[in-house]
C-alpha cells in the first residue's frame, strides 16, 4: 500500500472513532490500523484527565488564602464548608476556561489588569481578616450542622478565588496551554481536562475539611479562637503581599 493511500485510509477510518469518544469501547468491523488509532485517542484522553488531576492536586496542596479560609469556615460550619467553597471556585473556573477559549488570555496577562486584581484581592482579604478578628471574642464551637449557609460558602469560595491574582496568571499561562492541548480532542478533551482539574481541588479540600471536623472534638474554645486568629493573621499576610504586588505593577507607569 502506498504512503498516500495509507494516509487516506487512516483519515477515512479515524472518523469511525467518534463513538469511542462517546463511551463505545468496541465496534465490530474496525481494521487493526483504525483500532490502534482509536485506542490511541482513548489513551490520550485518559492522559489528559490524569495529568490535569495531578497538576491541579499539586497546586491545591500549596498554602494560600483559599486554604486559610477553608480551615476557618470548616471550624465554624462543618465538613461541607470545603466542598461548597469548591463549588464556588469551580463556577468561577468554568467561566474562566470558557473565556480563555474565547481569547481572554492576553487581557489577563496585562500588567494593569494584574495590578487591579491584586489590589482588589488585597482589599477582600483584609475585609475577611477584619471580620474574623472582630468575631474572636464571641466565637463558640458549633457541633450542629444547622448553621451551614451553603450559599454563603459558595460566595466565600468565589471571593477567595478572585482575591488571588496569581490564580488568573496561572490560568492565562499554564492553564491556557493545557486547554489548547486538550482542544485537539475537541470538547471531550477540554471537558476531561476541567473535570480532572476541579476533581483534584474537591478531593483535597474535602480531605482538609474532614480532618478538621474529626479533630474538632479535641479543640477547646480557646484553641478554636486561636486557630481562627492565626488564620486571620495569614489572610493579612497574603493581603499585604498581594497589595504590594499590585502596587509594584502600577509603579512602572510612574
Amino acid at each position: 500500500m502506498g504512503e498516500e493511500s495509507r494516509d487516506q485510509l487512516i483519515h477515512r477510518e479515524s472518523k469511525s472513532c467518534a463513538p469511542l469518544q462517546r463511551g463505545c469501547y468496541h465496534v465490530v468491523g474496525f481494521s487493526s490500523e483504525t483500532s490502534r488509532i482509536c485506542y490511541g485517542i482513548m489513551a490520550a484522553l485518559f492522559g489528559i484527565f490524569v495529568t490535569s488531576f495531578i497538576i491541579a492536586f499539586s497546586g491545591a496542596l500549596m498554602p494560600g488564602p483559599f486554604l486559610t479560609a477553608t480551615i476557618s469556615e470548616t471550624t465554624k460550619r462543618g465538613f461541607y464548608a470545603g466542598p461548597m467553597m469548591i463549588v464556588g471556585h469551580g463556577i468561577l473556573e468554568l467561566l474562566l476556561v470558557v473565556s480563555l477559549m474565547l481569547g481572554l488570555a492576553p487581557v489577563l496577562t496585562n500588567d494593569t489588569v494584574f495590578g487591579a486584581i491584586a489590589l482588589s484581592g488585597a482589599f477582600i482579604l483584609f475585609w475577611m481578616a477584619f471580620g474574623m478578628f472582630r468575631s474572636l471574642p464571641t466565637l463558640q464551637l458549633l457541633t450542629a450542622s444547622s448553621d451551614i449557609r451553603r450559599g454563603g460558602l459558595i460566595r466565600t469560595g468565589i471571593l477567595m478565588t478572585i482575591a488571588n491574582p496569581y490564580w488568573t496568571i496561572w490560568w492565562a499561562t499554564i492553564g491556557l496551554a493545557y486547554i489548547v492541548h486538550s482542544q485537539a480532542f475537541g470538547l471531550t478533551g477540554v471537558t476531561l481536562f476541567f473535570i480532572g482539574h476541579i476533581l483534584a481541588d474537591l478531593v483535597w479540600y474535602s480531605v482538609v475539611s474532614f480532618s478538621i471536623v474529626k479533630g474538632k472534638s479535641f479543640l477547646s474554645v480557646q484553641v478554636y479562637r486561636t486557630v481562627i486568629g492565626v488564620c486571620a493573621c495569614f489572610l493579612v499576610v497574603f493581603a499585604v503581599y498581594f497589595g504590594y504586588s499590585g502596587i509594584e505593577k502600577f509603579m512602572v507607569f510612574v
